[in-house]
């Protein structure tokens, strides 16, 4: 078991359920999956970026990304529906609290000036959605090998029905944010 889902259990329940004063621990907000994005707009010109946000995405992860497809066509952007235009992945489980826990403890405070996240982030409904500029931040990148500095959205998807529970599970599990 990973280190992060032994402190849920031990720690971050308990102070959940005293907090917003939970009468069974089953009411207590975890997350349920991390939804990490990138979008390579220039993959309309030359396909084979496409391959190496694919390849960087399987790297960061752990698992082999998705690759999406345009939904519908722009002609100022030369873009037709159905072209391939960027990669995801979803991660649940074992793989989830390792991503989450890279993220928190090594890759977010390599952030070039970090003070924190926004914790503006968050969409009304408990889930909490936060832009990565370059994905050099996390430690399986070789600098040498990127050809493109590239960005991505982690989203972080919990089942707190409200802004204040969400922030407070993410705040309980160590995410750093802004004063």
């Amino acid at each position: 078991m990973n280190r992060l889902q032994e402190k849920y259990k031990a720690e971050i329940i308990p102070a959940l359920t005293e907090k917003f004063n939970y009468t069974s621990i089953m009411q207590a907000p975890m997350i349920s999956k991390i939804v990490v994005n990138i979008g390579a707009g220039d993959a309309v010109a030359n396909p084979k970026v496409l391959d190496d946000a694919v390849s960087e995405l399987a790297l960061i992860t752990g698992q082999k990304p998705l690759i999406t497809k345009a939904k519908k066509s722009i002609a100022n952007f030369k873009l037709r529906e159905g072209m391939p235009i960027g990669c995801k992945v979803i991660l649940r489980g074992e793989r989830m609290y390792d991503f989450f826990d890279k993220l928190v403890s090594l890759a977010l405070p390599r952030v070039r000036d970090f003070r924190g996240v926004n914790p503006k982030g968050f969409d009304g409904r408990g889930n909490y959605t936060l832009g990565v500029k370059e994905q050099l931040i996390f430690p399986e990148i070789n600098y040498d090998k990127v050809s493109k500095i590239r960005g991505m959205d982690i989203v972080i998807v919990t089942t707190a029905n409200t802004d204040q529970e969400a922030y407070e599970l993410l705040k309980q599990f160590g995410m750093p944010f802004r004063r």
